[in-house]
């Protein structure tokens, strides 16, 4: 099972994609999604598209896990990592119904076994569970090891010990679907409406 986890944020986006098997798991792939702060917000926003439609495009993950927003006292940078999450969630359900939100302490929960757990016990404990030296993890990513690259793998690592039936999935719903031609919606959509009219 192909996992990606994403760390959701506009500035910095860490994601990280890992293979679960029956006996093994495997990191793929690691890394960092930078937007230039320069730049306009629908700028940046669209560049960090781009990089979601291409992390998810090849290969493509069987689930997509996030860290989910929680609160923010800056209000300006809550509306921007909210908008973020928007674009990431808007193109992960593109290519698959599978998409799932963790908050932060059932991720440490998940990876160090309390919920407590600062950033550096997080990425000591992912180093570990995916059998990584830290200089194979910087390799992935082609960067120093930033806290976004381990936070990304944590999350993936937390959706595979939390995956169905014990972890409740985030649905599709649409709106006034009685009314509306299930041939004229988006791809994910008319999955969910198929799912539906086969439960009827």
């Amino acid at each position: 099972m192909l996992i990606l986890g994403i760390d959701p944020g506009l500035s910095k986006c860490g994601y990280g994609l890992i293979d679960v098997q029956a006996h093994r798991t495997t990191a793929l792939a690691a890394g960092v999604i930078v937007t230039e702060s320069s730049a306009e917000r629908p700028a940046r926003l669209a560049e960090l598209q781009w990089q979601i439609r291409r992390l998810l495009d090849n290969p493509r993950p069987d689930a997509v896990a996030m860290e989910r927003l929680l609160f923010q006292r800056n209000v300006s940078t809550a509306m921007a990592v909210g908008q973020a999450v928007g674009v990431i969630l808007a193109e992960a359900a593109s290519v698959t119904s599978e998409i799932y939100e963790y908050s932060p302490n059932e991720i440490k929960q998940a990876v160090t076994g309390h919920g407590n757990a600062g950033k550096h016990e997080v990425a000591s404990m992912v180093v570990q569970l995916l059998d990584l030296p830290r200089n194979q993890l910087a390799a992935l990513s082609d960067d120093e090891v930033p806290p976004d690259t381990t936070d990304a793998l944590a999350i993936a690592l937390c959706h595979g010990a939390m995956r169905p039936p014990q972890v409740h999935k985030k649905t599709l719903r649409v709106v006034g679907k009685d009314e509306q031609d299930p041939t004229l919606r988006h791809p994910a959509f008319r999955h969910s409406h198929a799912q539906e009219s086969q439960q009827t």
